[in-house]
């Protein structure tokens, strides 16, 4: 169990962190939704605000914290609510397009706080 956790820790921090250097460093797929579309909407409020920004910041942040054992329960805090937002986009914005690149992500989550949840159940009995 211990390296399957390390595996998955491992490429659940790469994901991050490749998907948040490639918006930085400005190379990978732009999208690029008809104009009007909720997708163009979502995207429009949140790119020119700097809120994006923010959010990729976090990623890599959550990437490199989920990727190293002894910080794997800050990093899942930190990418856990943008990994239900990433879920809701392609689900609800996107009607579903794009779903199947999201869910390896939320598989990978999930089974780390599975293999964390009696650290987590401590968390939520306050100790």
């Amino acid at each position: 169990m211990k390296y399957l956790t390390a595996i998955a820790g491992a490429l659940l921090g790469l994901m991050f962190l490749i998907a948040a250097s490639l918006y930085f460093l400005g190379v990978g797929p732009k999208p690029n939704p008809p104009a009007g579309s909720a997708t163009a909407l979502f995207l429009g409020a949140l790119v020119p605000t700097g809120y994006f920004t923010v959010v990729k910041i976090l990623e890599i942040v959550g990437g490199v914290l989920v990727a190293l054992p002894p910080t794997r329960r800050l990093g899942l805090l930190i990418l856990g609510p943008i990994i239900v937002n990433i879920l809701l986009f392609h689900l609800l914005i996107a009607k579903g397009e794009g779903i199947a690149n999201a869910l390896p992500v939320a598989v990978l989550a999930l089974f780390l706080v599975w293999a964390e949840r009696r650290a987590f159940a401590a968390y939520l009995r306050g100790g």
